[in-house]
């Protein structure tokens, strides 16, 4: 264990909510080596913010919306942070643009740390940062953060943590108060996402709304199961029309009033079907047996880490077609767009289910 007195370390974690879980590892590390160091993060989204304040890891979590609030604003904001001097900024991975470095540049500090992109680096700035670790399309984006802070603040190889997500009592006890309340009696609970970013067209990597129907209904008529459909106030729309595909009773839409309180609920769940989405490491956060559908995404970024999982995914000659960069999500084939999801089934992703939960198909 080292000290570091004398460091003062700002985290950007600008990008998605489950990008913000998955550097939580990292911060671990961190704040085990150098636990007088002063930590500060900021972020864009409320559920990145939950995260990492359940986290207890650094000094001050700030949330700042640079999008809504513009760059006169946020250029002031930015500049401001450079009056505390830090020696250190982290740029979470993955942040491939160029505003993402542009902001780490003007905080000044001394050590800047990033990825080395493979695509679009140059384009991008990430010259601007001075400490840089090359990506790799075969690593976690796990093992990429924790590389990373290795490599900015001299840490020697060592575990692999996992996520960190800590449930309040609070939201735990309204979890349990919520499955008292519904008292399905079925087996099993087994959870669903049927949502994901809609940024940068990635409404194209979601599963069709009515196939989470289809096999919702199938689960609960057939297999004995409650299903609960998750998502936040964004999706309400969503999980309401996948409901209203259904017609048992035991499917239902849940309207948690935190990401925190989604999490507990979750943490209860025998298993957790799921988009390619924040609400995916959540469940792997929770330690739930979890089975991700993956269509254009490079599922060595962004697999369940360390829990139970099994990946439904047609695996095309195609895939995967989505890697880290500002472009658009786009889909290249003539025959079927966007074929690894359109033509992926409930039946493959029930049996997928079934290799976690063997019991479900009795």
């Amino acid at each position: 264990m080292q000290t570091g007195k004398k460091h003062k370390v700002l985290i950007f974690a600008l990008s998605g909510i489950g990008d913000a879980l998955m550097f939580t590892p990292a911060l671990r590390l961190l704040r085990n080596n150098f636990p007088y160091a002063e930590i500060d993060v900021i972020v864009m989204y409320k559920g990145s913010e939950e995260i990492l304040r359940s986290t207890g890891l650094a000094d001050k979590v700030v949330r700042f919306d640079f999008l809504k609030e513009g760059p006169f604003r946020s250029l002031s904001f930015v500049l401001s942070l450079g009056r505390n001097r830090y020696s250190h900024a982290i740029n979470v991975y993955p942040s491939n643009r160029k505003e993402y470095n542009i902001i780490s540049f003007l905080t000044g500090a001394v050590r800047r740390g990033a990825v080395k992109y493979i695509r679009r680096d140059l384009t991008n700035l990430g010259f601007l940062n001075n400490v840089t670790v090359r990506e790799d399309d075969t690593r976690h984006n796990v093992e990429t953060n924790l590389l990373l802070v290795r490599k900015m603040f001299g840490i020697e190889s060592g575990d692999k943590p996992p996520l960190i997500f800590n449930i309040s009592d609070d939201s735990n006890a309204w979890a349990v108060d919520y499955l008292k309340k519904i008292n399905s009696g079925k087996k099993y609970i087994i959870g669903m996402h049927p949502g994901c970013s809609t940024l940068k067209n990635h409404i194209k990597r979601r599963w069709e709304p009515e196939k989470f129907a289809d096999l919702a209904e199938n689960l609960s008529v057939h297999h004995n199961a409650s299903v609960l459909i998750f998502g936040g106030p964004e999706e309400d729309e969503l999980k309401n029309y996948v409901k209203s595909k259904t017609t048992a009773p035991d499917i239902r839409v849940v309207n948690a009033p935190s990401l925190a309180k989604s999490a507990a609920l979750i943490n209860l769940c025998h298993a957790f079907v799921t988009n390619d989405s924040s609400l995916m490491h959540v469940s792997a956060a929770m330690g739930v047996r979890t089975v991700a559908i993956i269509g254009p995404t490079n599922t060595s970024y962004i697999y369940p880490w360390q829990t139970e999982h099994r990946i439904a995914a047609l695996n095309l000659e195609c895939a995967p077609c989505f890697f880290y960069s500002p472009k658009p999500l786009s889909c290249t084939r003539t025959d079927v767009q966007y074929k690894c999801i359109k033509e992926l089934m409930p039946e493959h992703v029930f049996s997928k289910l079934t290799e976690l939960l063997p019991d479900l198909a009795d």
